[in-house]
């Protein structure tokens, strides 16, 4: 039996490097399961992320770490080379580029759907030549007009979030009328300049970006209200995993829970989004997110089982 990419030296796996599974299908964006919300792992090759950077920033952990995730069930393994924790220094295009080219290529190859995690339109077309299928840009407001270009060209799945600014000055700018209303309306806006230049609609994913240019209040508003987001038209795509919210909300003796703290309260958020019928997630902790993914589908069917029940019985009586 394969190892499940097994760390170098450890288990059945001899080789420095982990295990491949051989592929049994390619990967595909319309391939992916409809019958529940789907799982994205993050795969973060830094060594400055606020929750665990430095344990993937080589190449060998890195394809380790997105092969456990991906045996593990994860539906995309969201590759990133750049930290977008308040406060992270921006990462060259070169470094960027360096740190995850090699883990994308593998993956693709090991047959995982792989997201880049890059706002730049560089990476992202070297991205998707190496076999990436999605990108995932937190640019938001200050999207680079070489990014529109690229996905109005290569028409792929593009995830358009919510945030302005950038990562030092994000935290100054969360002043909104009203949170819900207004990320739908900036969304919209720049969503607009990616139809102008000829994106499909269905190529567009929406992300209310939690915990970009927002405070623990307005995410907490916006995760109650996704449905406004749903709205747009737009599948859409939630990350909560570990923020800063979730550490406040788990505060013990004064001490905000660390960020491997919070998964529980991560799934917890999974389990509400995805009964809210979100497209997908994006997390950390693949095993328990997939399990609330399929709780919270496993729900939604029971609901309309009674609906079409009481529907049928109505029509029976007339």
């Amino acid at each position: 039996m394969d190892s499940l990419a097994a760390a170098p030296g450890t288990g059945p796996a001899t080789s420095p490097l982990p295990v491949l599974r051989a592929r049994t299908a390619m990967a595909s964006f319309a391939a992916l399961p409809t019958d529940r919300t789907l799982v994205m792992g993050i795969l973060n090759c830094t060594p400055d992320s606020f929750s665990d950077g430095g344990e993937y920033d080589s190449i060998d952990t890195a394809i380790a770490h997105g092969l456990r995730m991906f045996y593990g069930g994860a539906d995309i393994i969201d590759v990133g080379g750049e930290s977008t924790r308040p406060g992270a220094l921006d990462v060259d295009e070169e470094e960027e580029q360096r740190r995850i080219m090699p883990v994308i290529a593998t993956l693709a190859k090991a047959g995982a759907l792989v997201s880049v995690d890059t706002r730049h339109a560089s990476t992202a077309a070297l991205a998707l030549d190496a076999g990436a299928g999605l990108i995932n840009d937190v640019s938001g407001t200050n999207v680079n007009p070489d990014m529109i270009a690229l996905i109005a060209e290569r028409q792929v799945p593009y995830v358009l979030m919510h945030s302005r600014g950038d990562s030092r000055h994000m935290d100054s700018l969360t002043t909104y009328t009203d949170v819900v209303d207004d990320v739908v309306r900036e969304l919209g806006e720049v969503r607009e300049r990616f139809y102008a230049a000829g994106v499909k609609p269905e190529m567009l994913i929406v992300d209310p970006g939690i915990g970009f240019s927002k405070n623990a209040e307005q995410n907490w508003e916006l995760l109650a209200n996704l449905h406004r987001v749903a709205e747009m038209g737009n599948k859409v795509l939630v990350g909560t995993s570990r923020k800063r919210f979730l550490g406040s909300l788990l505060t013990t003796a004064g001490k905000a829970a660390a960020p491997k703290e919070r998964d529980d309260a991560t799934s917890a958020t999974t389990a509400l989004a995805a009964a809210q019928g979100v497209w997908g997630v994006r997390v950390h902790d693949v095993g328990a997110s997939l399990d609330a993914a399929k709780v919270a589908a496993r729900l939604l069917v029971g609901g309309r089982n009674r609906e079409a029940r009481l529907a049928g019985q109505a029509g029976a009586a007339l």
